[in-house]
């Protein structure tokens, strides 16, 4: 089982649809995927239809360790896609993790009870800094970021995110817990100067190799297409609702570009995912 958890300290980037479109996309490939929405404004929980209603969610995983998959793994009208939603309704979580000994790393030692049962989770997180976001990167094998290309936005992920992962790595030093590498994926990027400026500017600061072993700036990018935002009006992985490119459109297809993503996210998916190339339109739900 991989864990990645999608983080950003700034509101408003696309980490929820990031986390749909990359849960749908893999489960479709024929992955377990478990979902966990950490965010108390849980657009994840809602992006899917849910099949079967667990009874609980993130709050009795985490408040009471509750871990058996009946009580609060609900399941999405994706095969093999299925969700912990976030239903801590009244922000008791972070006040709790704060008072627990056990507090940061918590949520690490839960996620391993799911281990036999996917092959993938993908946590949804707040934009905001909290322990709940500490715990969940503490809880990940990967991180993926993604960023708008906005002067504010990169400022801010250095700032925020950035300064928290180096925080954190004092904190696990003297645990088996390790801070995870983080790959900065580049949202909603348009053909205009200054989104491309800021892009470059990214990618000369965290270049590849030398010193930087944290952060590194992913090829794959998702492009400022109005698909992204009419797939989750419908609740539709991208892949699903535009499986080619139409036509006079420069861009690639949505579907290209989220498993461009993922391939580079995963090399090992690469086998999997690259014959959905050939068969995407048999995915479109009707």
């Amino acid at each position: 089982m991989h864990t990645y958890t999608v983080i950003s300290t700034k509101g408003g980037v696309g980490k929820s649809t990031t986390c749909a479109h990359l849960g749908g996309l893999l489960a479709d490939a024929g992955l377990r995927v478990l979902l966990i929405d950490l965010d108390n404004q849980p657009t994840l929980s809602s992006y899917y239809q849910i099949q079967t209603e667990a009874p609980g969610g993130i709050y009795e995983l985490i408040a009471l360790n509750q871990t058996r998959p009946e009580q609060v793994i609900s399941r999405t009208v994706i095969q093999g896609l299925d969700i912990i939603v976030s239903n801590d309704y009244n922000a008791h979580l972070p006040q709790l993790l704060l008072s627990a000994p056990d507090g940061r790393f918590r949520l690490s030692n839960l996620i391993r009870q799911f281990e036999n049962d996917y092959d993938v989770v993908i946590m949804d997180t707040q934009g905001a800094r909290s322990i709940t976001l500490e715990a969940a990167v503490l809880a990940s094998d990967q991180a993926l970021s993604p960023i708008t290309p906005e002067l504010l936005s990169a400022r801010e992920f250095v700032r925020g995110t950035l300064g928290m992962l180096e925080e954190l790595e004092a904190l696990t030093q003297y645990t088996n817990l390790t801070v995870p590498r983080v790959s900065l994926l580049i949202n909603r990027l348009d053909e205009t100067r200054d989104a491309n400026g800021v892009a470059e500017s990214l990618r000369q600061m965290f270049p590849e190799g030398g010193n930087n072993k944290r952060v590194s700036v992913m090829s794959a990018h998702l492009r400022h297409l109005t698909a992204f935002r009419q797939a989750a009006a419908l609740g539709l992985p991208i892949h699903r609702f535009e499986p080619v490119k139409p036509a006079g459109r420069k861009s690639p297809a949505g579907a290209d570009q989220i498993r461009a993503v993922a391939m580079e996210l995963n090399p090992s998916w690469i086998s999997i995912l690259q014959p959905q190339l050939k068969e995407g339109v048999a995915h479109v739900c009707h």
